[in-house]
């Protein structure tokens, strides 16, 4: 992996295409400062700092990332009849996502997820809106037939799950019918709907639950990992292990990418940071360890910067110079 050219790699994600389907969710930031605890009962009260700041959350934010990294985004997923979908969607846009593929469903709200910041490093609280239930045949077919037009277009396929109601068997179907490049976040109730998808990416809890074993040490994790592809029978499976860095399982082999020394402020939304990543390289030719590698060193960019955020090819590659140095 020493001599793999990084930078001729991350040079090819520019014009990409991905096809992101998945739960999508709006992020809200209220952003405020602690003079006082409120005398109703024992909890801060935070003066808000003007409006709330309105991100892209779930798979809309792996579409956001997949931006970031210089590709194109087309997204699929529902949202609301709400304010919270219209908002979504007009970032969406603004941000350069396709957001054709987005079904507006007036009897579920837009997932919502709203945090509260006394600090820019302290959240005090999130409260979130959402709808878990299985989405209706209506809305799944609106989803399959466009997935069955975008995907002829595209270099990728990524599948984003967060159990919200999106990702069902006819989805997954349809997603992998014409990709040649499919990767899936998923969560482990939907395990046996993925058999058919190129690379599958859990974290250390997922990975625990969809194989019923300890992950506590790195032998738990090939065992687990080693499971979980004979299992599915998908091409490779790959396992973030949070600060411990992630290993990749596939062709007989295991690999494992260590960590990048950095100073974590947020994780949250690393995760989708992770499979977008991982996805533009496999979409380049990278191989599945060296599209680890590129993954692994994306997570590490975004986990200094607090909210939910993005990052770019210009930081991975200063990120895998530092680890290619010896730095690691």
């Amino acid at each position: 992996m020493s001599d793999f050219d990084f930078v001729s790699t991350l040079s090819q994600f520019a014009g990409k295409r991905v096809l992101v389907i998945g739960d999508l969710m709006l992020d809200e930031h209220i952003w405020g400062t602690v003079e006082r605890i409120s005398p109703e009962a024992p909890v801060m009260v935070v003066r808000a700092n003007g409006d709330a700041d309105c991100l892209p959350g779930g798979a809309a934010n792996v579409a956001y990332n997949i931006r970031a990294l210089g590709g194109e985004a087309a997204v699929v997923g529902v949202i609301g009849d709400d304010e919270g979908g219209e908002i979504l969607r007009r970032v969406l846009a603004a941000g350069g996502v396709d957001v054709n593929g987005v079904v507006a469903d007036a009897d579920r709200p837009t997932s919502r997820k709203t945090r509260i910041w006394a600090s820019h490093r302290h959240q005090v609280v999130r409260v979130d809106r959402e709808n878990n239930t299985a989405i209706s045949g209506a809305v799944v077919r609106r989803m399959i037939d466009y997935i069955y037009s975008a995907s002829k277009d595209v270099d990728a396929v990524l599948l984003s799950d967060y159990a919200k109601g999106v990702i069902c068997s006819e989805v997954v179907a349809a997603a992998t019918a014409t990709a040649s490049v499919c990767v899936a976040n998923i969560k482990p109730k939907n395990l046996s709907s993925f058999s058919d998808v190129g690379i599958i990416t859990l974290n250390l809890a997922e990975a625990s639950a969809a194989s019923g074993m300890d992950v506590g040490d790195l032998r738990q994790v090939e065992e687990a990992g080693r499971l979980l592809l004979s299992r599915v029978g998908c091409r490779g499976i790959v396992i973030t292990r949070g600060a411990n860095g992630l290993s990749a399982f596939g062709d007989g082999e295991i690999t494992h990418i260590p960590a990048i020394e950095t100073e974590v402020y947020d994780v949250a939304g690393a995760g989708d940071t992770v499979v977008s990543a991982l996805t533009m390289a496999l979409a380049s030719g990278a191989a599945l360890p060296e599209a680890c590698a590129i993954a692994n060193s994306a997570g590490a960019a975004v986990v200094r910067k607090v909210g939910v955020a993005t990052t770019t090819t210009e930081e991975i590659a200063a990120l895998l110079g530092q680890a290619t140095s010896g730095k690691i």
